[in-house]
């Protein structure tokens, strides 16, 4: 194993956050169906253990990340906080390389958390046809593929988790969501195969041009040609931009959000989407780092694109869940923003702004499932004067919203902001014309959620709504409980995200730009 020749408490850790969740799938899934409740609590339990397995792996960290390039003579020049580094199958020469640093760090929590919350919900609520104990098992397979993805540090061990996600989400959408579930789900399906096959063209290309899969190796793109790094990036990114999603390749999202059952939105929107953000940062800007270079000026101009039409066709939306999943498409075009401008300040925006949405945008799913629940409809003209009824939901909603559209203090705020300040930073007509743009979305962002508030919350009840309780259950305030006191920690305290991923942003960005 990495980082010394027995094994250190920190590599258990590592292996642990991993192993928990697939244990407990197992677990559940040999639970008797007649014993559904049992099935749940134990899917609750392993989601929690995994939880708490993952926070200790910043507390005993090593020295951290201290720069990128490739390996030569004395110590490797990247140092993961905790690593593990095994033989895996010795002919094919696979390794199987689990890595932690600041970058992942912050996902791989946000992950185990929100998992956790959506087990925890499941106690309280099953979506029709019930089932719990299945849906419980599929949540931790996905919990599984994700964490993965943010720990895997071999190309090809970082494709198979990223493949694992697929078939359970699909499973999620069409076995627990809406009227119009199989198409959703299929649509998903066909969207993420697509991308999946492109990522693995990319992975064959770099693998085949360095002789190696490892990514500690590859970052800083000294193994590659030019011409290899602006083939494989463009696979990358054009992966990485479905799983996001990035506009224009985000159409499927929409349908998959208004169709999967409260706790599959949670884990779409909260962690899944940022396999393909932080697909970008690790893969695609960091083993080709000239093909990012080559088209950072495109890759601006779309995220602007996504910012502007997201937020213009939120305006225009009438059901609950599906504004909200539009929104996505803005917040994430200004995670790329940051991204493209390929500066320390806009890969640390990108990374808080991650944080930030998978936090707000799973509060706000779960406000929206517990609504739907309670009125039986998403419709925004028959949920009016919701906080004449249920001041209480209604005030929740208020405090997500306001979160989501960056006002200061509230983590919102951070990702978007510096973002805008770091394509300002790069200067040039293009990127300041990017930045003002950017701005301007976020002005439309602050539009369309003061809009759905207007909408929502305020009036005379309508009549779907005169029949909600005022209440909220215990369950529904301990799984939002936490989202909302993250939402104000991180605007208060930026520095709990940006303090870790500091140093290996800066050695990231060193390795791109040299």
């Amino acid at each position: 194993m990495g980082g010394g020749t027995g094994v250190n408490v920190g590599q258990v850790l590592l292996v642990a956050t991993v192993a928990l969740p697939a244990v407990g799938a197992l677990l559940v899934a040999a639970v008797p169906g007649r014993n559904d409740r049992t099935g749940r609590i134990v899917g609750t339990v392993f989601a929690a253990l995994a939880f708490l397995v993952s926070l200790p792996l910043y507390g005993n960290r090593a020295e951290g990340w201290v720069s990128y390039g490739p390996v030569s003579a004395g110590p490797p020049p990247v140092l993961p906080w905790h690593e593990v580094d095994l033989t895996w199958v010795p002919g094919l020469d696979l390794r199987f390389h689990l890595g932690v640093d600041g970058i992942s760090y912050p996902l791989v929590v946000l992950t185990t958390l929100l998992t956790l919350l959506c087990c925890a919900y499941t106690l309280w609520h099953v979506p029709d046809p019930g089932r719990g104990r299945s849906l419980v098992a599929l949540l931790l397979v996905i919990e599984v593929g994700i964490l993965g993805t943010f720990l895997a540090l071999d190309l090809i061990l970082f494709f198979l988790f990223f493949e694992v996600v697929l078939l359970p989400m699909y499973a999620v959408i069409a076995g627990w969501g809406g009227e119009r579930r199989r198409h959703a789900a299929g649509k998903f399906a066909l969207y993420t195969l697509f991308g999946s096959v492109l990522l693995l063209v990319g992975v064959f290309v770099v693998v085949t041009a360095a002789g190696t899969a490892d990514i500690v190796e590859l970052t800083g793109g000294s193994e590659l040609t030019r011409t290899t790094q602006l083939v494989a990036f463009t696979l990358f990114a054009l992966a990485f931009a479905v799983k996001s999603p990035l506009w224009p390749l985000h159409s499927w999202l929409p349908d998959a959000h208004t169709q999967a059952p409260t706790v599959g939105s949670v884990i779409l929107a909260g962690v899944l989407l940022k396999m393909g953000t932080y697909g970008l940062i690790r893969v695609a800007v960091g083993v080709t780092p000239e093909g990012a270079r080559w088209a950072a000026g495109v890759l601006g101009v779309l995220a602007v694109a996504a910012i502007i039409v997201g937020s213009l066709v939120c305006l225009a939306q009438v059901e609950l869940k599906r504004l909200i999943a539009y929104s996505s498409v803005g917040h994430m075009g200004f995670v790329l923003l940051g991204i493209a401008t390929l500066t320390a300040t806009g890969l640390e925006a990108a990374l808080i702004g991650n944080i930030a949405h998978g936090v707000i945008t799973g509060l706000l799913f779960f406000l929206a499932g517990a609504v739907k629940d309670r009125a039986h409809t998403g419709a925004l003209a028959d949920l009016g004067g919701l906080r004449e009824t249920a001041p209480r939901l209604a005030g929740l909603l208020a405090f997500a919203a306001i979160a989501s559209l960056g006002l200061p203090g509230l983590a919102g705020f951070w990702g978007e902001a510096f973002a805008v300040v770091a394509a300002l930073k790069v200067g040039g007509p293009l990127w300041t014309t990017l930045g003002v743009l950017a701005a301007v979305g976020g002005a439309l962002t602050a539009a369309y959620l003061l809009r759905l508030l207007r909408r929502v919350t305020q009036g005379r009840p309508a009549p779907a709504v005169t029949r909600l309780t005022p209440g909220l259950a215990g369950t529904e305030l301990a799984a939002w409980g936490p989202l909302v006191l993250l939402a104000l920690a991180i605007g208060l305290v930026p520095g709990l995200v940006l303090g870790i991923a500091g140093d290996p942003v800066q050695a990231l960005v060193e390795a791109v730009v040299r």
